[in-house]
């Protein structure tokens, strides 16, 4: 019996793997430990990024910047857009009025002292103007139109010591000048004004009243700066494009009705005065233009 277990005692000892013997504390798969130190000693240092994909990334910094930059110019051209969308109009007399809408733009400031069924009288505040001389002998020229137009509208937006981009007005002013001519500033209506003893007109804008006197000076010889002082003016609108026959036969309608006003009567020597406050592409029985003259009050 003693034998027996003897026998046995020493089979399992043989059982036994002789490795296991000196595997006391150490990892059971030295293979997998091989390997892994192996990777470890093989394993590169992080890569640095390729000329292309530098690249890659320069060009997707600049799409999202140009992307912010689009979307901030088209919530300016959004903005800009509903001021001609969605237009404002005056005080209708008639039916031909009631049709006439204006720009949500920035206009002279006025008082409407007497209304009648062909003009109204109003007390103008004083505003600031750019203006300049028109090529040619006639106001509404539309080569000589479009020249002065350009040329002030290019002080507005940039074409001036500060190089600011200041915001369009209405409306635009055409007027007949005396000799020697008067510096008008940019605002709206676009006055044009002719010179009586040298047969020129004079396109005007209407200066933003946020800068008052403090305007950029223009960097074009042909564009002067003046306040308008406040002043008492008739005024007759009409719709349609506007014509220098037009424009004389409204004047002419214009002084005739003042003739018999009681109150207020044609300064003398008072030259006609064109304000426009709508844009080309708008159509001509919804466009607003005024003929103005300026007169004072022979009660005083």
């Amino acid at each position: 019996m003693a034998l027996l277990c003897d026998l046995c005692s020493n089979t399992r000892l043989l059982s036994i793997r002789p490795s296991s013997i000196f595997q006391t504390g150490s990892p059971r798969n030295p293979s997998a430990t091989t390997v892994s130190a192996a990777e470890r000693g093989n394993a590169s240092p992080p890569r640095s990024r390729s000329a292309f994909e530098t690249r890659i990334s320069l060009v997707m910094a600049l799409a999202s910047q140009a992307f912010s930059v689009s979307q901030r110019v088209l919530e300016d051209l959004a903005k800009e857009t509903a001021k001609y969308a969605f237009p404002r109009r005056f005080e209708a007399r008639n039916l031909e009025e009631a049709l006439m809408s204006v720009p949500d733009l920035e206009t002279v400031k006025f008082r409407v002292l007497k209304r009648t069924e062909q003009y109204e009288i109003r007390e103008v505040e004083p505003y600031f103007i750019a203006k300049t001389t028109m090529p040619g002998k006639t106001g509404f020229d539309f080569n000589g139109s479009s020249q002065a137009f350009n040329v002030l509208a290019s002080y507005l937006f940039g074409k001036n010591t500060a190089g600011e981009q200041m915001e369009m007005t209405t409306p635009v002013f055409t007027r007949k000048v005396q000799s020697g001519g008067e510096n008008m500033d940019m605002t709206t209506p676009v006055i044009t004004k002719q010179a009586s003893d040298q047969g020129k007109w004079q396109m005007s804008f209407v200066m933003p009243s946020k800068y008052g006197a403090n305007l950029p000076l223009p960097k074009d010889p042909s564009i002067a700066i003046k306040e308008v002082p406040s002043k008492i003016v008739a005024v007759m609108a009409f719709s349609g494009f506007v014509t220098d026959e037009d424009v004389k036969h409204r004047e002419s309608k214009l002084r005739e009705a003042l003739r018999s006003d009681t109150q207020f009567q044609v300064k003398e020597d008072a030259l006609v005065e064109v304000a426009q406050f709508n844009p080309p592409f708008t159509l001509p029985f919804t466009r607003r233009n005024e003929i103005t003259l300026e007169v004072e009050d022979k009660t005083k």
